[in-house]
């Protein structure tokens, strides 16, 4: 087998799949190893301390994940060392909170603004940047990722505590951004959400998720009706500001396909009315803890044509004469009721529901 050189052992390496046999493989002699790590795609990191001895392997990375901390310094080497990365995930599987409790871990000695910096600069062809959780990922670190890497189409940046309008500002600026999550981004206020939906992304935006994000008002809300492409919307849990005058404005959006309204207890019938005649394209949607929406509400889904799945989880003011209703929506394929209701609705009711979708219960 020596005499194959490395191109025609990288043909035969590319009919390897399974990660045991790609192991095996590079355990052969020097050469096989070398070849082995040329042709390596993707990595998932599990030990980031040893980064420096064995990434220089990988200089043909396109995909990049770890899960746990990782300092500045190493995601710096990453950067000079595989410059073609197009998949950055380092949506962290804990908070470092909980890392703290069992291994003595600090926010100070996890990535922040240089580390990703350095990264957006070294490797220009990111396409995703999943930085869920990295509570040291600041406004410096997003806007240099939106600057430098013109080819970025989904960006995760939820429970990055530190980002605000600033980086907002500068991510709708991007004209290829077409998933956006901005989760628990508690700093993001109003001034945000008008910069995304008047900005280049609102003409390719798809997906955006907002969750959380409790200083948000009906007046940014309101321009969410400008995002022309938007297909998922979640403002679970956005708190009280959002009223029945949000809720209009998000109905005027027919290309959505996914909503989640969850606990915004102050959205009404007149909102989800609005959902059910105007969101035709409507697919899902969550109305999990909408306290003030009643029967009259939901019934309006009744003869939607594209509903498959809605969650009334926690809204008592459904009864069994309003999901005898509901049910007659020929594309539902799924309702999730509260289960507290499971005692009060007749077995036969259940089966009755069961046969026309399928019923859950939270």
């Amino acid at each position: 087998m020596s005499i194959l050189g490395d191109d025609e052992l990288s043909l035969v390496l590319k009919w390897v799949y399974d990660q045991t046999d790609r192991k095996s493989f590079s355990q052969v002699c020097k050469q096989w190893l070398r070849v082995e790590g040329l042709s390596r795609l993707s990595i998932r990191v599990l030990e980031p301390d040893l980064i420096p001895s064995f990434i220089p392997r990988f200089p043909n990375l396109l995909f990049f994940e770890s899960q746990i901390f990782i300092p500045d310094s190493h995601l710096e080497f990453v950067a000079k060392t595989c410059p073609r990365l197009q998949v950055l995930n380092l949506n962290l599987r804990k908070t470092l909170e909980e890392f703290d409790e069992v291994a003595g871990i600090h926010d100070s000695e996890d990535v922040g603004n240089d580390g990703v910096s350095a990264l957006a600069n070294g490797c220009r062809n990111l396409t995703k940047a999943l930085l869920r959780k990295r509570t040291n990922v600041g406004n410096v670190a997003v806007i240099s990722l939106v600057k430098l890497c013109k080819n970025l189409t989904s960006l995760d940046l939820g429970r990055c505590s530190l980002v605000d309008d600033e980086a907002v500002e500068a991510i709708g600026c991007s004209n290829s951004i077409r998933v956006l999550n901005l989760e628990a981004c508690s700093l993001i206020t109003d001034h945000g959400l008008t910069v995304l939906a008047t900005g280049f992304i609102s003409k390719t935006l798809k997906k955006l998720v907002l969750a959380e994000c409790d200083r948000i008002t009906d007046s940014g809300v309101s321009m969410l009706k400008h995002m022309c492409c938007l297909e998922e919307l979640n403002l679970a849990e956005c708190g009280p500001k959002i009223t029945d005058s949000g809720g209009l404005a998000v109905s005027s959006l027919p290309s959505l396909k996914k909503l989640n309204l969850a606990w915004l207890i102050n959205l009404s019938d007149v909102t989800v009315i609005a959902i059910a005649e105007n969101c035709v394209n409507l697919v899902a949607i969550d109305l999990t803890g909408c306290e003030s929406v009643t029967g009259v509400g939901v019934r309006a889904f009744g003869n939607h044509e594209s509903l498959e799945y809605l969650v009334l989880a926690s809204c008592h003011s459904i009864c069994i004469d309003d999901l005898s209703i509901v049910i007659r929506c020929r594309s539902l394929r799924d309702i999730v009721l509260d289960k507290g209701l499971r005692m009060w609705i007749p077995t036969a009711m259940q089966v009755n529901i069961s046969m026309f979708c399928q019923l859950h219960w939270r």
